[in-house]
Formats: structure tokens, C-alpha cells, sequence
């Protein structure tokens, strides 16, 4: 598939330029006004996008930095069209969030150019897309933020510890009892129906429906188990030592792969060690 360039333009020669140089070297050019564009963008995924820093509607600066306010376009390249770019304030630039300028007018050549070395910046957008359709879930660490299908959803404190956990051991089923151990540690007045909570919540947040989860499924009699996709939006930490990573093997993209035991003794030896659960509840029903 073609890259997508959009351009964002009140001029029509400067679109033209742009279809005109761009569409015969393989790129799908499509111009916009600034109040198409934001209606064009949530159904479409383009490689580059092209602002004038000067239109009729709005000021392209501030468009710039209304679409890296937006987590679904935080990474789409985005170049400002100057008409005096040694005029304009460089900070000015960079904290609209624009990756790249071209001064206007700009030869076809020119632009060519630009939107070749733009692209080799950043990874393929067919990679990006590929990845975000496969991804139902993107976890920040470092920022504590999660994306749920494309858009970020907010996520309390205590929220954020469980899905982030359950997500480095993703796949792996945990008893209410390993999950109190693991995120809410050695906090007060806590029970398995704690657990249960926090589940339906984020429940609420992450799945299509919630009285069906697919996402985030419920293993009768023994525990939870997150089946979604994640991918990270930042490094994690690959020396994790909890009990959970002492029975897992190789690991990748940061999610720890499974080496798996037998779920009886996975779960056997956890019960057993009664001195970390005590006072708990076992065998209340789960959410």
C-alpha cells in the first residue's frame, strides 16, 4: 500500500505542487482544509503530514500541537510549510511539536526530498499500522498511561499496578491470593474481594463487553488471566525477580514469556505458604 501523505493547505498551488510531485513517485497525496483534516484523521492513517504554518482558519502552529496532544497522532511525522522560516522562532517550531519545516514556495524536488528524509526518521507507517491493528492494549510505564484500542483511557493508581502487572505476565492465570501479593503487597483491610473490584473496573475500561471480557477472562475456581495484546510505549524492566517471573523463561518486548509448570503446582505452592496470606479468604467466587 501506497504511503499517505495528507497536506494541509489553504493554498492551491502549494497542493498542487504536492500532488503533482508526489503522486507520480508513489505517495497517495490528499489535501485538506484545516477543518476536514481533523474529520479525515480519525478514520485514516497517514505516513507524513504537511501544515502550512499560515491559514485562513487557524494557525498551523496550533494545529500541530492539537495532534500531538492526541495519543492516536503523538508519532505521525508532521512538517510545517514556512513562507520565512528564518523569520520564524525556532522554539516556536519545536514546541508545536512539528518534526521537520520546508520554506515556500518549495520545488517538487524539493518536497520530494523532504518527505523521503522525514520517512527514513521514523519506522515504516505499513510496521506502525500493522502493530496498532494488532494491539489492543498500550501501557506507558514511565508515564503511567494506558491506550486501549488507540485512545488513552484513564486508569486509577491501583488500577494502572494490576493491568501493568497482569500484562508482563500475560497469559499466565494468578489466584486472587498471588495478585494481593504482587500489587497491593503489604497494604491493610485488603481481601481477595479486592481483587475482584479492581477487575471489574478495569473490566469497564478495556473491554467491548464488559458481561462477555475477552480481554481480560476469568479462569473458574482459580483466578484471572489477561489474554489481550499488549505492546509498550517504554522500557520495562527486564530484571523483574517476583514470584510470578521465577517461573517464567525466555522474555520478549518486554513481556515475559511463560516457561509453564503444571497450574496445580503453580498454584499449590502459592496456597501453601500460609504465613504471606494470613488472614485471607480463600474460595470466595470470582468476579
Amino acid at each position: 500500500m501506497a504511503e499517505m501523505i495528507f497536506v494541509v493547505d489553504a493554498d492551491p498551488q502549494s497542493c498542487q505542487v504536492a500532488k503533482q510531485s508526489l503522486e507520480p513517485v508513489g505517495y497517495a497525496v490528499h489535501t485538506f482544509s484545516t477543518s476536514a483534516l481533523f474529520s479525515e484523521v480519525k478514520i485514516s492513517r497517514p505516513s507524513v503530514i504537511l501544515i502550512s504554518a499560515h491559514l485562513n482558519e487557524r494557525n498551523g502552529f496550533a494545529i500541530c500541537q492539537q495532534l500531538r496532544a492526541s495519543a492516536q497522532w503523538a508519532r505521525t511525522p508532521l512538517v510545517l510549510m514556512l513562507e520565512n522560516p528564518e523569520d520564524q522562532n525556532r522554539d516556536l517550531i519545536l514546541k508545536s511539536g512539528a518534526d521537520d519545516y520546508i520554506a515556500k514556495p518549495f520545488s517538487g524536488e524539493e518536497l520530494v526530498a523532504k518527505i523521503s528524509n522525514v520517512l527514513s526518521r521514523f519506522p515504516s507507517s505499513s510496521s506502525v499500522r500493522a502493530v496498532a491493528d494488532a494491539t489492543d492494549i498500550v501501557i506507558d510505564s514511565w508515564g503511567m498511561k494506558v491506550s486501549v484500542r488507540g485512545a488513552e483511557v484513564a486508569f486509577t493508581t491501583l488500577e494502572f499496578r494490576l493491568i501493568e502487572y497482569l500484562a508482563r505476565h500475560r497469559e499466565q492465570v494468578f489466584t486472587r491470593d498471588l495478585l494481593l501479593d504482587a500489587v497491593w503487597g503489604q497494604m491493610q483491610f485488603v481481601t481477595p474481594r479486592s481483587v475482584d473490584a479492581c477487575i471489574r473496573r478495569i473490566r469497564g475500561k478495556i473491554e467491548l463487553n464488559r458481561a462477555k471480557p475477552i480481554l481480560l477472562r476469568t479462569v473458574r475456581g482459580v483466578g484471572y488471566r489477561l489474554e489481550a495484546t499488549v505492546s509498550w510505549d517504554s522500557s520495562v524492566n527486564e530484571d523483574c525477580h517476583c514470584i510470578a517471573c521465577a517461573t517464567r523463561g525466555t522474555r520478549t518486548l518486554g513481556v515475559n514469556n511463560m516457561t509453564r509448570r503444571p497450574l496445580s503446582k503453580v498454584i499449590g505452592t502459592r496456597i501453601n505458604t500460609k504465613s504471606s496470606s494470613a488472614g485471607r479468604t480463600y474460595g470466595a467466587s470470582l468476579a
